[in-house]
């Protein structure tokens, strides 16, 4: 990736965080805990179509998001996915081959020194809570063993990007500048989880993190 790839999305960043703040009544905390040079991996609950703006704006690097395939090839949107190097991912029952072609693109990042985020769910929540992590995510990490930074969103459930009261996307907005928070955990080094499934463990520290995020937002 050039210089001049990095200088835009690095602008684009602090364009969307300005988005979002004007959005949101937006919180965000524990920041420092995304390494300021290297590759990482974030973690985080999937909760509305906004989240990945969200997390895109607030983290302090860019960041190159895992989404679905569909979504990326839309006709209005795929020219902003490629611009900030979003990395499309597809079923082997549509595509055969197609979840190797990810891996390989998601190494590629990691090894360029991204910082790459995943939603371990698959798939927005369709109640709120967090759901159990997918195998993908022991996976990659199988392949790159590089520092994971758990995150924990909240505040964005009940929105109309939310499957919360019906399809997200098929309701129209009924909440503005809505309380959103976000927090970042310490980076977990991978070797020196022991005794416990990967991703059950990083689940146990999201889940954490969503519960602190609610904290903050019952508090204010």
């Amino acid at each position: 990736m050039t210089g001049g790839v990095k200088a835009l999305r690095r602008l684009l960043r602090r364009l969307i965080y300005l988005a979002m703040r004007g959005c949101y009544r937006l919180t965000v905390h524990g920041q420092g805990h995304v390494p300021k040079q290297g590759a990482a991996l974030v973690v985080c609950n999937h909760v509305s179509f906004m989240d990945a703006l969200v997390l895109g704006g607030a983290s302090p690097r860019p960041l190159r998001f895992v989404m679905d395939q569909p979504i990326f090839e839309s006709r209005w949107l795929k020219w902003w996915f490629q611009l900030v190097g979003a990395i499309p991912i597809e079923s082997e029952r549509h595509s055969p081959g197609a979840l190797r072609r990810t891996l390989d693109e998601v190494s590629k990042a990691l090894r360029d020194g991204d910082v790459v985020m995943v939603f371990p769910e698959g798939r927005l929540t369709p109640d709120g809570e967090i759901h159990t992590f997918r195998r993908g995510l022991e996976t990659i990490l199988a392949r790159d063993n590089v520092p994971v930074i758990p995150a924990g969103l909240a505040g964005l459930w009940g929105s109309w990007t939310s499957h919360h009261g019906g399809k997200a996307l098929k309701k129209w907005p009924s909440r503005f500048r809505a309380s959103v928070s976000l927090h970042f955990g310490p980076p977990i080094a991978v070797q020196e989880v022991e005794g416990v499934a990967l991703r059950r463990y990083l689940e146990t520290r999201v889940r954490a993190l969503k519960a602190a995020a609610d904290s903050d937002i019952a508090h204010r």
